[in-house]
């Protein structure tokens, strides 16, 4: 049974603390005196796909690297299995990503390494591991995005759908229980969007990988994801299912759902 059927099966039923892998707890940040995130507090829980969605410049991408560690909040909790990163030395958190995978928007690709060498970074940077060891590692994370056989070419030679898969397989190194996107259908096409989108849930299911996803695809997250946050103003403004989405009467969620240009929420 899938997270999305259970929750449906289990209207109301709250997750046990075993069943959070991140729990977010009153979080605030704020750029230059103004607040960005101002006291949020989220529940992820093992195994789901969660997609947070909001208008641009809301926190959205923010929040993925507040769960990092790689920005400080500035005040708040963020707990990864009972961890609380917010204030842990730079030594300590290094451990504790690599629980948490994070996939670029644009890949973020080394242009001048190879995909195998893009791919192992993290290994070859922070570990002992033999050449051939790191190597049979790359392989079998480039095999689970679809992308064997391309270890030894460049990333110029990649299409961004390719480029997009690459990073994902960089993500998966050192096995992390939590895999967050920026944006990963961003730039591409439908067909090969939709690629992505059945990777995403394919490798939730083969891995039990917890999946975060920042996007601003709506048919995209609304086909894929178990549960979804609305951020506007700083708030969480509704956390719930797509049907809960879809039945909302709050004006801003109708507005954002919509599209619509008229509502409460400001066309700039």
């Amino acid at each position: 049974m899938t997270v999305r059927e259970e929750s449906e099966t289990n209207t109301g039923a709250a997750p046990s603390i075993a069943d959070l892998i991140i729990q977010i707890r009153d979080l605030y940040y704020s750029v230059n005196g103004t607040p960005v995130l101002d006291g949020i507090s989220l529940d992820f829980r093992r195994g789901e796909i969660f997609a947070v969605i909001g208008l641009s410049g809301t926190g959205k991408t923010t929040l993925l690297r507040l769960i990092c560690g790689l920005i400080r909040a500035d005040a708040g909790a963020i707990l990864i299995e009972g961890q609380d990163i917010t204030h842990m030395a730079e030594a300590d958190i290094l451990e504790v990503r690599r629980r948490v995978g994070l996939v670029f928007q644009y890949g973020a690709l080394f242009d001048s390494l190879t995909v195998r060498e893009n791919v192992g970074f993290w290994l070859y940077e922070h570990t002992n591991q033999a050449e051939e060891t790191i190597r049979r590692e790359v392989l079998e994370r480039l095999r689970q995005v679809g992308m064997h056989g391309v270890e030894e070419r460049m990333p110029a030679e990649m299409s961004g759908g390719m480029q997009k898969r690459i990073g994902i397989a960089r993500a998966l190194i050192g096995n992390p229980k939590v895999l967050l996107y920026d944006e990963p259908t961003s730039g591409l096409d439908p067909v090969i969007a939709a690629t992505i989108d059945e990777l995403i849930v394919e490798l939730r299911d083969t891995l039990n990988v917890t999946e975060v996803i920042v996007s601003h695809d709506m048919k995209s997250v609304m086909k894929m994801a178990d549960r979804l946050a609305l951020l506007y103003e700083g708030h969480v403004r509704l956390v719930g299912t797509p049907d809960e989405f879809h039945a909302s009467t709050d004006p801003v969620v109708r507005q954002f759902l919509e599209g619509s240009t008229s509502g409460p929420i400001q066309v700039v």
